[in-house]
């Protein structure tokens, strides 16, 4: 028996990106497990990767090329060879590429963060094609173009200086579930006597362990961050000497900050004026006496209408305290601005011959039934989909899926498993997992380079992204030296090799040991060097004007809430979020199902007196609705959920649903105050008992 141990990363759209040693006897995949060396995962893996095998084994994987036989959804294929597929999409895409490319459009987001088989062959093909563009903002883009006005860039406190802080604030975001690691750091600093406290409006797992939770309406993040201004500077609780050498605009944040009383802030939030006052003493003052405070923010509080402008909010508070001082101070949303990723190399944008249209991928469920038009240009005639499952995870689900319903659209989708896009999908190409195929991985909740080396051979005739689209491209014509790039060749160009913080970055080396720490100062704003366009930490900022929006802090309404939609409000009075269950994530692994087991099936929590008035009891089924859409799920009657509040932890494939759906039929395709995102959490619904 040969028995080998090889080094891999996690590839799923989580913070912790974790290093993993993969036990291989005889060319089978035995032990999955956390690298106890690698200082942040420290031999730890969360539930979900701790059964990558059984997912990588599934009896349910996809391993051969597919084509339809049934009608659109209907998920009915018969068993082609590669070459059949491969003819059969060059001569659909042919004709397009060679009259109206833009009719062509790919469809992927992080079902993979590798930056190999995320975007780069891939982007390469599609350039090279005309395609359209994808704007890609359906997890992050709200919450990191406010943070970047502000801070310059997604560059934050580094995970491993977190158990020293005395103060930890953890906004939007449920680390036991979705950011372990950093749960870790926290738990450790509580040990050593700091303070945890939680904002969220749903009393989650993580809030229960919290020294204070405090429960804002969604979408007021921006209104409590304005209230905390207030009484700092009201109190003098800020740190006027690095204000003065390190801010920009601080004048002008003092007079908008006054109008936000602690009475104002509670009553925008729905929350108690002790609550406001509380967090922001409790912050100003451990600050003021020197210890360092963290705010360690999440992406769930910039999925409303106002999303952008919350995170700014947010990010304005470790300057105004000096809180960048320390190294376990300042703030955290990503740390993906820290790699000096060399995307140029990997993905070749100077392929393109003209610069194609872009259409964002939160609003696929109008585009893919949107007609030609001088304005929109020509109609979306193909989609490639890989790394996403649009049909279950895409807002407005009934018209996502009317859109992929459309016999005249020719749809391919590289998967592992028959999601819910795959059932509309015209030819189906089996992907690798991550045991079985090479990936360069940067990460936005450490500061780690890492390699993940295949560990096994493909199972049946499953190839990486890569080789489709090396593949496709052959089929197409494409001519271009970059097809013919190895994954090895590519993942050398993955960084820049003359940036500081990888000088000594090789591609070889760092597969063999599986992470590099890159060279980042502990404390990356303790003199400033802020990387915005004035060099300091932006409460004013030029840019924000320059683009059209207010250059302050401010608050932006939901679109649908009671204040800014009375009517709408009177009809659906009850506000909905929709954050991932802790056994999935995004719409990964749900059919596992031994996760799947333990979730159950889709629950909506409703706080007691919300049930109460509709006459609904734990267990029942209720009917969830509003104008888009409705989706039907079993009612937990509990306290997590604040009065006037439901939560559906998602994301279910429809297809394992009762009903066949799942909460973004009820979800909007509005975008963001900035950044282009969505809106998933400004969302208002009724709830009423099932028949």
């Amino acid at each position: 028996m040969t028995t080998t141990q090889v080094r891999a990363a996690c590839p799923h759209d989580c913070p912790d990106t974790c290093a993993i040693l993969v036990t291989v006897e005889n060319g089978i995949a035995t032990e999955i497990k956390g690298d106890p060396d690698h200082p942040t995962t420290a031999g730890v893996l969360c539930t979900k990767v701790s059964r990558y095998a059984e997912r990588t084994y599934s009896p349910d994987r996809l391993l051969y090329p597919l084509r339809r036989t049934g009608a659109k959804g209907e998920g009915k294929f018969e068993r082609i060879s590669w070459n059949e597929a491969l003819d059969e999409i060059a001569a659909r895409l042919k004709p397009l590429a060679d009259t109206a490319p833009e009719a062509i459009l790919p469809y992927s987001y992080c079902g993979t963060m590798g930056l190999l088989q995320g975007e780069s062959m891939s982007s390469r093909f599609f350039n090279q094609l005309g395609a359209s563009l994808l704007d890609r903002t359906i997890c992050a883009m709200a919450g990191a173009t406010g943070y970047k006005y502000t801070v310059g860039g997604s560059i934050g406190t580094d995970l491993e200086q977190f158990q020293d802080a005395k103060l930890i604030l953890i906004w939007g975001g449920n680390p036991i579930a979705s950011n372990l690691h950093f749960w870790m750091r926290a738990q450790e600093a509580k040990r050593r006597g700091a303070k945890l406290v939680a904002i969220d409006p749903y009393r989650s797992l993580t809030a229960e362990k919290c020294h204070l939770h405090i429960a804002p309406m969604p979408g007021t993040d921006a209104a409590l961050a304005l209230g905390m201004m207030h009484v700092l500077i009201a109190e003098n609780l800020v740190d006027d000497d690095y204000i003065a050498r390190y801010t920009l605009g601080y004048e002008q944040l003092k007079e908008r900050a006054a109008a936000w009383t602690p009475a104002r802030t509670a009553a925008t939030c729905g929350i108690p004026e002790e609550q406001v006052l509380e967090l922001a003493r409790l912050y100003g003052q451990t600050a003021r006496a020197g210890e360092p405070v963290a705010i360690r923010v999440n992406y769930g509080v910039q999925r409303v209408r106002g999303g952008g402008m919350a995170v700014r909010n947010i990010a304005c508070l470790p300057a105004l305290v000096g809180a960048w001082r320390h190294a376990a101070g300042g703030i955290q949303l990503s740390t993906s601005g820290s790699f000096p990723t060399n995307k140029p190399a990997l993905q070749r944008p100077d392929l393109l011959k003209k610069l194609p249209r872009t259409i964002n991928m939160t609003t696929i469920g109008d585009d893919l039934l949107r007609p030609a038009s001088a304005v929109f240009g020509p109609r979306v005639d193909a989609v490639i989909v890989y790394n996403s499952n649009p049909v279950a995870v895409a807002p407005d689900s009934s018209k996502v899926q009317a859109g992929f319903a459309r016999e005249d659209l020719f749809t391919v989708v590289l998967e592992q498993f028959q999601t819910d896009t795959v059932d509309y999908a015209d030819i189906v190409l089996p992907a690798t997992t991550q045991l079985e195929h090479a990936d360069a991985h940067l990460a936005y909740g450490h500061l780690y380079m890492m390699a993940n080396n295949p560990a096994i051979a493909p199972l049946g005739e499953a190839k990486p992204n890569t080789e489709i689209f090396r593949l496709m491209a052959a089929r197409m014509g494409f001519t271009d030296p970059c097809f013919a790039e190895t994954d090895d060749e590519m993942a050398a160009q993955a960084f820049r090799k003359d940036d500081a913080r990888s000088v000594h970055f090789d591609w070889d080396s760092l597969k063999q040991k599986g992470w590099q720490k890159l060279d980042m100062p502990d404390a990356p704003f303790a003199y400033g060097k802020f990387p915005t366009p004035s060099g300091k930490c932006e409460f004013f900022s030029e840019s924000m004007l320059a683009d059209g929006l207010d250059p302050l802090p401010d608050y932006i309404e939901n679109y649908e809430s009671a204040a800014s939609t009375p009517d709408l409000a009177a009809k659906y009075p009850l506000a909905m979020i929709s954050p991932p269950a802790r056994n999935f994530l995004n719409s990964t692994f749900v059919n596992v199902q031994s996760l799947r087991a333990t979730e159950g099936e889709p629950q909506l929590d409703i706080h007691p007196d919300d049930a109460t008035t509709r006459a609904i009891n734990h267990g029942d089924m209720v009917r969830i609705f509003n104008d888009r859409g409705s989706f039907v799920c079993k009612a937990r009657v509990t306290e997590k959920a604040r009065k006037g509040l439901v939560v559906g932890l998602s994301i279910w494939w429809k297809k394992l649903a009762r009903d066949g759906k799942n909460a973004n039929e009820v979800t909007s395709q509005r975008l963001t105050d900035m950044g282009r995102a969505p809106t998933f959490y400004d969302t208002l619904v009724q709830v009423e008992r099932a028949s």
